[in-house]
């Protein structure tokens, strides 16, 4: 891939050249390529922006370029600043004008990298360049993965060997993962979120037919719908939400009503489940399964912050506990007191659960709730666990945010070990 300048102030700025000078080296490099047997592709920097100061210069380029051999010329809105009707417009005209191979490279500076990228595909590009999760500089590239997945689903495009789709989600979060970044759980096709239903009607019409409220089917790209348990969503997003969990409620409305009502009462706290699956799945076996899950059962535990004169904070948390008939009291130090609650709460189980050991907390978020002073609010906070083979995420309320912290925590270790196969203590 070479880059080539395309505006013509930066040819005279940049480069310190003249436009027929850049126009021979285009020329020269890519010939001397194309001799050596090489496939080439020339990125037109600006090309944008200099097509709109000097479009026959701009045309000049890529015409160059091409007749000198590269295999694809690609346009690119370095600057990011295009809407899609006006991509679809140069596009049009340049190919009409030089009858080269095109291809587009889109930034997401306005927000249109993907409609630019599938604009250009319209005006008749056949090359396009992304990014997974548009990952990029400032605000990031077209990504590849909403417009690989329109180009198959929509435009009935082959671009991918079979099977592949539905490689897509996993692959999205898996690079998520090695760049070490959240992955975006509204991401178009691949977010957590992209096939969620809370609303009652919506809930209600998914039960009758999934397609009437989502745009494909969410495992062509390897993706799940989920439903999302909330006061509003009320019965109709139960029943289908206990399936997905593989929880067959067997059309008990009796069993549905009692877990609306808590999800209602649970609420009115400042609890939500549309985030923390995991606490909800807990609160659903307890109601399914007439009893709690329960691995260990909680004497008491504190969390000390200790100011020292030098101005650092000693972080130490004791938890006392009784599992599987044994009282088990654990002391632990942290980087800060949900740290060593979470510390002193694995110490105390992992010799009687090891299963525990794979456990990791990936993500925690806190949220001050509506309150009449802001050092007396509610507070909640949802903690994502992983164990290396998925994650889940679980809730907690309470006055302060070491208590709310210490609930989902528990919530946590106990969905931990339910993933595990390991049964209840009696």
């Amino acid at each position: 891939t070479l880059v080539a300048k395309s505006h013509d102030r930066h040819v005279e700025l940049a480069l310190r050249t003249t436009l027929d000078e850049n126009l021979e080296m285009v020329r020269d490099t890519v010939s001397h390529l194309c001799s050596q047997g090489r496939r080439v592709f020339v990125d037109c920097e600006h090309f944008f922006d200099g097509y709109r100061a000097n479009p026959e210069y701009a045309k000049a380029v890529v015409r160059a370029a091409w007749e000198a051999g590269a295999d694809v010329v690609v346009l690119c809105d370095t600057n990011g600043g295009m809407l899609p009707a006006q991509v679809q417009a140069v596009v049009a005209t340049v190919l009409a004008d030089t009858g080269a191979r095109l291809g587009m490279h889109a930034q997401d500076d306005t927000g249109c990298a993907v409609a630019n990228t599938l604009a250009a595909v319209d005006a008749g590009a056949t090359h396009v360049q992304c990014t997974a999760n548009g990952y990029g500089e400032r605000v990031g590239n077209s990504n590849l993965f909403p417009v690989v997945a329109a180009l198959e689903l929509k435009y009935g495009k082959k671009v991918l060997p079979d099977g592949a789709l539905r490689e897509m989600t996993r692959i999205s979060h898996a690079i998520a993962e090695v760049v070490n970044l959240t992955p975006s759980t509204h991401q178009p096709y691949v977010g957590v979120s992209a096939f969620a239903h809370k609303a009652g009607l919506h809930a209600s019409a998914i039960k009758v037919d999934p397609d009437l409220y989502q745009h494909i089917d969410p495992e062509q790209v390897g993706n799940t719908m989920r439903m999302l348990v909330s006061d509003m969503a009320g019965r109709a997003s139960i029943e289908p939400k206990g399936k997905e969990l593989g929880i067959d409620l067997g059309g008990d409305r009796e069993l549905v009503g009692r877990v609306v009502e808590r999800v209602k009462e649970r609420e009115l706290k400042g609890y939500t489940y549309e985030a923390a699956d995991a606490s909800f799945e807990l609160l659903l076996r307890e109601e399914a399964e007439g009893r709690a899950r329960t691995y260990f059962q909680v004497e008491s535990w504190r969390a000390i912050v200790e100011d020292r004169p030098d101005g650092t904070h000693a972080n130490e948390a004791t938890v006392k506990l009784f599992a599987k008939g044994e009282r088990i009291v654990a002391t632990a130090e942290g980087n800060g007191p949900v740290n060593a609650l979470d510390r002193a709460l694995r110490v105390a189980l992992e010799t009687i659960y090891p299963q525990l050991a794979k456990l990791e907390l990936v993500d925690y978020k806190v949220r001050i709730l509506e309150g009449k002073h802001g050092t007396q609010s509610t507070t909640r906070v949802l903690i994502s666990t992983s164990d290396g083979a998925g994650e889940w995420s679980t809730v907690g309320v309470a006055e302060n945010v070491i208590a709310a912290s210490w609930q989902a925590l528990e919530d946590a270790y106990t969905y931990g070990l339910l993933r595990a196969g390991v049964e209840p203590a009696e």
